[in-house]
Parts: C-alpha cells; structure tokens; sequence
C-alpha cells in the first residue's frame, strides 16, 4: 500500500510539474516608456501609433510621438509589409505589439515578421485586429496557427529596384 501511495505521490508531482512548463507565464505588458529596460526580451509593448513612415525596403511606426522623439519603433521589414496591409491604416490606433525588444541607435524596437505580433484597438478598446486585415485584403489573424509565418505574398509595384 505504502508503495502504491508513493507511485501516486511521484506521478502527481510529474504531472504538476509537466503542467508548469506548458503553461509558461506570457510576456509582460508594458509602455513605450519603459521598453528601454527591457532589451532582448519577449515583452507585449503598448502604444498609439503617432507616425507611419513607408520607405522602399521598411516601413517604420512611430508609437506615442513622432521621429525622433518616439520611444519605441515597431519595423516592418519590406518583406513582410504586405502582411499587415497598408500601414497607414494604423496611424492613430492604439496597438499591441508582442515580440522581442532589440536596441537600435540606443532606442528599443521590434520587428514584425508575423501578423500574430500586432493587436489593433479602437477608441473604446475593442480589439479590430481582423478588421484591419481584412479591410487590406488579408486574411484575419485568427485563420493562422498562432507561430505560422503565412508565405509572402507577390511584391508590390513601386518605382524603386529591388533591394536584397
């Protein structure tokens, strides 16, 4: 009996323990504020983007003020731009942006390369992530699995070479 018991013991502690690492803590939430103090971790940074800049090889957006005055920068390199459909949508919206801060030029950042990392919010809060997409002609967050790096889409025509 006693053995039985501490078979028990065993496999509930084995369960438990499995269970924690499953079920790891999500990424902290922070301001663009604080982001500075965060370089090289997965963070949920949260701002309103105050400027949209769309350069031939990356768009930048510029949360809570504008260049050079922003304290954070979400980049958008040109071969996932069209993922998030027209940037310029964006300006004015709170966002969400989940990723790994880097430093640049000695001001934190992330890069987006999955439309997962980008939460979009409306003046009362509501999540209108799959409205933006959808309204660009891409398909809702929701309909890719949560790490799938969706296959990039045919580039668009602009004026300028190719740059690789």
């Amino acid at each position: 009996m006693k053995v039985f018991l501490s078979i028990l013991a065993v496999l509930a502690l084995t369960v438990e323990a499995s269970a924690a690492d499953t079920n790891a803590a999500a990424p902290l939430k922070i301001g663009t504020a604080d982001a500075d103090k965060y370089y090289d971790q997965t963070m949920i940074v949260t701002g309103k983007v105050a400027q949209v800049t769309i350069r031939p090889t990356v768009t930048f957006l510029n949360l809570d003020k504008a260049f050079p005055d922003s304290p954070f920068t979400v980049v958008i390199f040109h071969g996932h731009s069209s993922f998030f459909g027209d940037a310029n949508a964006l300006r004015g919206k709170s966002i969400e942006i989940k990723g790994k801060i880097t430093n640049y030029h000695d001001k934190p950042e992330i890069a987006l390369d999955r439309t997962n990392q980008l939460t979009v919010f409306d003046s009362q809060g509501v999540n209108i992530t799959s409205t933006i997409l959808q309204s660009t002609n891409h398909a809702p967050v929701m309909a890719q699995p949560p790490d799938a790096v969706p296959a990039p889409p045919a580039a668009p025509a602009t004026n300028f070479p190719e740059i690789m």
